[in-house]
């Protein structure tokens, strides 16, 4: 219209246009999945986070150790993912650790996936560095140093799990990969699975990571996982109940009434004193008879070590002792030591200088065959070093040095 408003029928057909739009987006951005509880009852859901809190609580103890870092694992945390959002959950760059499980479960995709920055800083916490300034591009060293990681952590999860389900559990060596996803990397381990269950865990490493650290699964092997604990299979309970059956049979001494009366009674053992009968209770309210084993007697006597003591050897203790004056021994003279990373020794050029941990003028150490049994100081005989002895250690001090 001239004047600038709108006509009633003008304002239905953008209200109409305004309708559909919602109703597309509203399409769009409904779960494909239906919801985690679609899928997972809360029972499930609440296992599933346990199970991952028992078994990750083992790995970041194992990962702690190879980092030198206060490692917490905790707050798990359990969606299900539709395969065609994937992208939508995971919009950057990350590094995927795929393991599979070759005893103890059904062989499915096992996806641990931590963000690309924080994979970059646990790489440069393993070569060496600080993490304060890692390298954002993952070469092949440091692929090498995040996988060795994540496969501490994966075995030790592996062995949680074993104690959980009371049966072994082993997984394959861990392969990993750059996953990013909105570059069509990484994707292939998971386009088999429609639906993925993630528990997701916060992930802490002193003050240098505090993130997250997320595993995927299929749902069928999580509902699976879910359903074993509840109801171990037959051959975890025959597992359970094999201590419990490997008893002593109790020696019959009675017919039941349901026996014919031609059978006779296999002998019946002598009785023992009533301090070492054990009274079973019997479906037929008897009681069983169980003698007790006779313990053998044990000879206990004090231990006698020969004396070092003695001053002066025997003759004949001379003479063996003379047949061993020519086998020859390796003397070392120690100047010092040092610990470096594999980082500082592969910096190592020639005029590098390493710094041990003697001071100047302290006495080295004299070893032999590596075994400390003196200390002397450092001298020069005309053009070659010598060393001369200050101080012999003494015979329990060498002792001591042979274990």
């Amino acid at each position: 219209m001239g004047d600038g408003m709108l006509s009633q029928e003008e304002i239905d057909a953008l209200l109409k246009g305004t309708a559909d739009d919602n109703i597309e987006i509203e399409e769009m951005s409904d779960p494909a999945a239906g919801g985690t509880e679609q899928y997972l009852d809360s029972f499930e859901q609440d296992t599933l986070g346990e199970i991952g809190n028992i078994s990750f609580g083992s790995s970041a103890t194992a990962l702690s150790s190879l980092l030198n870092q206060k490692v917490e694992i905790t707050t798990p945390t359990v969606t299900i993912i539709n395969r065609k959002n994937i992208k939508d959950e995971f919009p950057y760059p990350y590094v995927a650790i795929e393991v599979e499980y070759t005893e103890g479960f059904m062989s499915a995709t096992n996806l641990l996936v931590i963000k690309q920055t924080d994979a970059s800083i646990i790489a440069d916490l393993m070569l060496g560095g600080d993490g304060t300034s890692p390298d954002p591009n993952l070469g092949e060293i440091q692929l090498s140093a995040v996988q060795e990681a994540m496969n501490q952590m994966m075995g030790s999860a592996a062995t949680s799990m074993s104690t959980i389900f009371n049966k072994r559990v082993d997984i394959s060596p861990p392969s990993i990969a750059l996953m990013d996803l909105n570059l069509g990397k990484g994707e292939e381990p998971l386009q088999e699975q429609d639906l993925l269950v993630k528990i997701s865990f916060r992930l802490t490493i002193g003050d240098l990571i505090d993130s997250n650290i997320m595993q995927l699964v299929p749902l069928e092997f999580a509902k699976g996982l879910v359903h074993e604990l509840m109801n171990p299979s037959a051959e975890t309970a025959a597992a359970t109940e094999a201590p419990q059956q490997a008893r002593p049979e109790p020696i019959q001494t009675a017919q039941t009434s349901q026996q014919p009366q031609q059978q006779t009674a296999p002998t019946q053992a002598p009785p023992a004193p009533a301090e070492e009968v054990l009274q079973t209770g019997q479906p037929n309210n008897q009681s069983v008879n169980i003698p007790a084993q006779p313990q053998p007697i044990v000879n206990v006597q004090p231990a006698s070590f020969a004396s070092f003591e003695q001053a002066t050897l025997q003759e004949h203790e001379a003479q063996n002792l003379n047949m061993l004056l020519d086998i020859p021994l390796q003397v070392t003279v120690e100047l010092g030591r040092t610990n470096r990373s594999v980082k500082d020794i592969l910096d190592l050029s020639a005029g590098s200088i390493i710094e041990l941990d003697k001071l100047a003028g302290e006495p080295v150490d004299i070893l032999v065959n590596s075994r400390l049994i003196a200390k002397g100081e450092v001298v020069v005989i005309e053009e070659n070093f010598g060393v001369r002895i200050t101080d012999i250690l003494s015979q329990s001090d060498r002792l001591k040095n042979l274990n």
